[in-house]
């Protein structure tokens, strides 16, 4: 009983048990249920990331680090609905050395100043809080382009071509994702009675003290549609989201947003000086207009209620981990006798 116990942690939090998982002695045949098989192309790294550049730029290639997790099921995602398709792996392995970390690892890894770090403190000194997270490193190690989180194969190629283009000083993410990417989607902005108002004054006090969650969107985006039509009804999260403020801001606006800060841009400034390329997404703000967390990868209904509880709770303020406050969240509510779906 005590075995089978361990194999479903393991399997709802992945390798944070992974030291348990290993004690256990698997049936033929059987493997870690939250391991998922990367693929054989991936490089075989020391993890000497500066010896990982430099082997990269002399072939014509950049650096992809992934940052990963078992028992993940958006790197599963990743895995399987993006790089298994021909295409897309082509295209990876023609300009990338794709170089795999876990983010509660223990193998060292040396950064591009030459320190040392096991591969869970170098996560964390990136702050990465998702998994999957890829980092797409230029020919001096620098971050040409970063995806927090899982993005849709259409929206990733995209991003293969531009960090893989060198396009980076050319423009922003944002505006190639604008000019090349198209999906099918509902083509509006879907208006919610909960949502403030405009003109968009988002600064200074907020009614009760509130934290202010701003959704960045835009008309033509299928994952906005699936936000509105799908996890914002359920209870849990509209449970949730009544302890927010929240503003929706059309990603393309050019109307005007006082920001939380204080200052007037347009909607389109502001997420562009934000760094928000990506849609749905969700920023979170505290009482003094400062951002705490950010939400912008695809998320099915139970991360995106974990996202609004970790703000809302204040966890965010004394578990700077949003991965260990999830495993956290879902072992609370099982020992509570409900059911955790991860992905529906």
């Amino acid at each position: 009983m005590l075995k089978i116990l361990i194999l479903a942690l393991v399997m709802l939090f992945g390798s944070h048990f992974a030291g348990a998982a290993d004690e256990i002695e698997l049936a033929p045949g059987m493997v870690n249920p939250g391991y998922h098989e990367a693929p054989a192309w991936f490089k075989e790294s020391f993890l000497d990331l500066r010896e990982d550049v430099k082997e990269a730029t002399r072939a014509g290639r950049r650096v992809m680090l992934y940052f990963y997790q078992d028992g993940c099921p958006y790197c599963a995602k990743l895995l399987q609905d993006n790089f298994g398709q021909k295409a897309i792996a082509d295209t990876t392995r023609q300009n990338f050395d794709v170089i795999a970390i876990n983010i509660w690892g223990d193998r060292e890894v040396i950064d591009m100043a030459g320190k040392a770090a096991p591969e869970k403190a170098f996560a964390k000194s990136l702050r990465v809080q998702f998994t999957p997270t890829l980092l797409m490193l230029d020919e001096k190690g620098e971050v040409a382009l970063r995806l927090n989180g899982y993005i849709p194969p259409h929206k990733f190629a995209a991003a293969l071509d531009f960090a893989g283009g060198r396009m980076e000083k050319k423009q922003s993410f944002t505006d190639y994702l604008a000019a090349n990417v198209t999906e099918p989607a509902s083509g509006k902005l879907h208006s919610e009675a909960w949502q403030l108002k405009p003109p968009m004054k988002l600064a200074g006090a907020r009614k009760g003290g509130k934290p202010l969650l701003v959704l960045f969107e835009q008309k033509e985006c299928a994952a906005c549609d699936e936000l509105h039509g799908e996890a914002f009804p359920r209870s849990d999260v509209a449970a949730l989201l009544r302890k927010f403020q929240v503003a929706q801001i059309d990603l393309a606006s050019r109307e005007q947003v006082q920001t939380p800060g204080g200052e007037t841009l347009t909607a389109r400034d502001w997420a562009r000086r934000i760094g928000v390329f990506y849609t749905p997404s969700l920023v979170f703000f505290d009482a003094g207009g400062r951002e705490v967390f950010r939400v912008e990868g695809y998320l099915r209904p139970f991360h995106l209620a974990s996202s609004l509880d970790y703000v809302a709770s204040g966890a965010y303020r004394s578990q700077p981990e949003f991965q260990r406050f999830i495993e956290a969240r879902a072992a609370a509510l099982r020992a509570k006798g409900e059911q955790v779906e991860l992905m529906k």
